[in-house]
């Protein structure tokens, strides 16, 4: 069978941190709302983009869009300035050349994350997407593990299967409580002392890549 690596999106394969930031500045001047409102706006939507976020921003600015208008400028505007870097997605090509399969499993509403990945090139490079809001399962729970498994086309064996994530919870714990091998996105961060280290860390997903291509297509850990 051929090994697996499943990928988180935001600030695994895209920098989700840095286009928020931009978007929320630039929806603060559109809107006519002060600066000092940046903050409360990247907070609330730090964690997680919906449409209900949509409504409390509309009834805090008392802004006259409708919430649907609003969502959906965001999943635009998102859509339009997100990036995956270019050695992420050769390397992704790279990885399914060398015979691995490859997943996205992602926390998030379906519209946006479909957005960021057609609009960045990932859709076309990966085996299968596993969205939680269409598949009513959540990281760090193992049915949604299960569910990126079966969508890339195998049985969830535990062999040669790795999950490559930027949360400590989310991916890391949840993957391995759903039996996976793990690579952690560190991005200059510690590993929380309370957790069980992950089997590898890198510094990002270029770095996970190239780990994966070295371990080979058994896919075990070396």
């Amino acid at each position: 069978m051929q090994p697996l690596a499943l990928f988180d999106l935001d600030n695994t394969l895209v920098d989700r941190q840095s286009t928020l930031a931009d978007w929320v500045a630039i929806f603060l001047v559109r809107h006519g709302l002060p600066g000092a409102f940046k903050s409360w706006l990247y907070e609330l939507l730090a964690d997680r983009a919906t449409p209900a976020h949509f409504a409390e921003v509309r009834d805090r600015f008392g802004i006259a869009e409708p919430v649907d208008t609003l969502w959906n400028g965001y999943c635009t505007d998102i859509a339009s300035t997100v990036a995956c870097p270019p050695e992420v997605l050769t390397g992704l090509e790279e990885l399914r050349t060398s015979g691995w399969r490859i997943g996205v499993a992602t926390n998030g509403a379906t519209d946006i994350q479909q957005a960021k990945l057609r609009a960045t090139g990932i859709f076309d490079r990966v085996d299968a997407v596993c969205i939680s809001e269409e598949t009513g399962a959540r990281k760090p729970g193992v049915a949604m593990f299960q569910e990126a498994v079966r969508r890339c086309g195998g049985a969830h064996d535990g062999v040669g299967m790795w999950v490559v994530g930027d949360d400590p919870v989310n991916d890391m714990a949840g993957a391995r409580e759903a039996g996976f091998l793990t690579v952690w996105i560190d991005r200059g961060r510690s590993w929380p002392e309370e957790l069980p280290p992950p089997d590898h860390q890198v510094r990002d997903a270029r770095a996970a890549i190239d780990l994966l291509v070295a371990i080979g297509p058994v896919g075990r850990a070396a």
